[in-house]
């Protein structure tokens, strides 16, 4: 197999066309190209707005060594494919079926190949299944009224699930972790475009009916996944784990629990610091979503093109970064095209905002959020759990300024300290009450002069990104964990059994690093233990 890393196709490529740009590089004639699959693809808007793909393409053909050897093209090689291999064959014998805790990505991935190698696991969700948890988010929107145990952070999926489904990550995958994962997306549902597109993302519609095909295998390999069971101590001896109790009153025994709680489990994180389980505080980020018309967007990302060429590009994207005068890191987090700003929270009193998008990305409005880099010097709590308190503060003023709703204001007002009170014709698509506010005062205020610093220089880079009618809308604080859970090589924490996992624990940023994690997390088990026979005959 022949790879060609540049080729260099117009949008609204197809098959054929790639197939004969494949064949001019290689100096063959198209029908020569017996198999040809697309690897990776990414936008080139550097002329624009003269636009094309640059795909990573694999070609077979006959003669490959001869073909390679009369191309000059210092762009086509030898493809090579590492294939992944998941680690089996542990010496060590386990007695008891291993828990996961929280059916999030890290979650149900470690289940999942856990399952197919005849683990059994039992994954313990607080929420509810990802069909009831859609009615209880939907109803959250549209009353206000909050179930704390069941909302954007918690359920089956975990809080990437009412996200923008976003795929990529910046995670080296010299494993081939990220490829496997990507596979098994497909597997469940995900179009066939996220093994190889640049910035894959599948959307908060196609991800629920995504999560739920991945709880059915996970059953049909001899798994047990159950909700509305979250896992309310742990049983721990001579610094092992022996059993989980679940909801005050059930214990179930074990000697492995997977800790995938997911950056909203306040209260789990407090009980891990009870049991003496080892945690560290951790940096974050914070700030505001804001929300531009998309249309703008596009036209800074893309130059000015036809309508149908919009179409076809689809909404954009963007990434923006800077370090302020204060040497404080701003930067642009879960950019959602043609999205919505959710009320993501999650407590009683306190108010947190996300972004999402659905598969078609098609609401005309782009947001995302700006955020400041914090670090655990910002907290007033020097404990472990600092970040959580600084968090909570932020969404108890949140909450105040919204009264309860999502306090929204334009960039001109938040200048000014003035609250917005018309917010009609503003470029605003939301899920969740909200009202015109002032959002000054939330942040502590030098993360408010880095903000605005921040846009003043995003405005330079997209043009008026920092216009007038600009949109914030507050508070993003759940951008990642507060707390990293420590683990050793062998993925345990400080307490044998327990192995700390995806993002909760501080070692992920997103749902396809999540996966990967839940996936190494898997390995380590697998690698070292094997399920003992009785236990799956008695599962069976």
């Amino acid at each position: 197999m022949l790879q060609i890393s540049q080729c260099r196709v117009k949008p609204g490529y197809t098959t054929e066309s790639v197939r004969k740009k494949a064949a001019v590089i290689l100096g063959v004639r198209p029908e020569d190209i017996k198999k040809l699959n697309i690897r990776k693809e990414s936008l080139d808007a550097r002329k624009k707005p003269e636009l094309f793909y640059a795909l990573t393409v694999d070609v077979e053909v006959e003669q490959e060594k001869k073909i390679l050897a009369r191309c000059k093209n210092k762009d086509v090689r030898i493809a090579e494919e590492k294939a992944y291999i998941f680690p089996t064959g542990g010496t060590l014998i386990m007695h008891k079926r291993p828990v996961i805790i929280g059916a999030g990505p890290a979650g149900l991935v470690c289940a999942y190949f856990l399952a197919v190698h005849g683990f059994c696991p039992i994954v313990l969700e607080r929420g509810k299944c990802v069909e009831e948890r859609q009615k209880d988010v939907e109803r959250f929107w549209e009353t206000g009224v909050l179930d704390g145990g069941s909302n954007v952070q918690f359920g089956e999926g975990g809080a990437g699930t009412f996200s923008d489904g976003k795929l990529n990550t910046l995670v080296k995958d010299k494993y081939g972790r990220c490829a496997q994962v990507l596979r098994l997306f497909v597997q469940m549902g995900a179009p066939a475009d996220i093994i190889y597109k640049n910035k894959p993302h599948v959307g908060t519609d196609m991800l629920i009916g995504m999560v739920r095909n991945l709880r059915l295998a996970i059953e049909n390999h001899g798994g047990t996944v159950r909700f509305e069971s979250m896992v309310t101590d742990f049983e721990i001896k001579d610094g092992s784990l022996s059993a989980v109790i679940v909801n005050g009153n059930e214990r179930i025994e074990t000697s492995h629990a997977v800790l995938a709680i997911g950056h909203s489990a306040r209260d789990t994180f407090s009980l891990l610091g009870e049991k003496g389980i080892c945690m560290e505080p951790k940096p974050f980020a914070v700030g505001y979503r804001v929300q531009h018309v998309q249309r703008d967007i596009d036209m800074s990302q893309y130059g000015e093109q036809a309508d149908d060429v919009y179409e076809m590009l689809g909404a954009a994207s963007y990434k923006l970064t800077a370090q302020t005068s204060a040497n404080r890191g701003v930067y642009t987090f879960c950019m959602c095209p043609g999205g919505y700003v959710v009320n993501a929270s999650s407590e009683e009193g306190r108010l947190a905002v996300n972004g999402m998008s659905y598969r078609a990305r098609d609401s005309k409005v782009a947001n995302s959020a700006v955020i400041i880099s914090v670090t655990p010097e910002d907290y007033n709590d020097k404990t472990p759990l600092g970040g959580v308190e600084f968090q909570r503060r932020l969404e108890e003023a949140a909450y105040a300024a919204g009264g309860g709703d999502i306090p929204v204001q334009t960039l001109k007002d938040y200048k000014s300290s003035k609250a917005t009170k018309n917010t009609e014709g503003l470029p605003l698509q939301m899920k969740g009450r909200y009202r015109g506010s002032n959002l000054r005062g939330i942040l502590p205020k030098e993360l408010e002069e880095a903000f605005l610093e921040g846009m003043e220089s995003f405005g330079r880079s997209i043009r008026g990104f920092d216009g007038d009618d600009t949109v914030l809308a507050g508070i993003e604080s759940r951008t990642s964990s507060p707390v990293k859970i420590v683990r050793d090589d062998d993925g345990i924490s400080s307490v044998c059994g327990i192995y700390p996992c995806g993002e909760g624990a501080g070692y992920a940023g997103g749902i396809t690093s999540a996966a990967m994690d839940g996936l190494l997390v898997a390995e380590k088990i697998a690698g070292k233990y094997t399920m003992k026979k009785e236990q799956k005959e008695e599962k069976t």
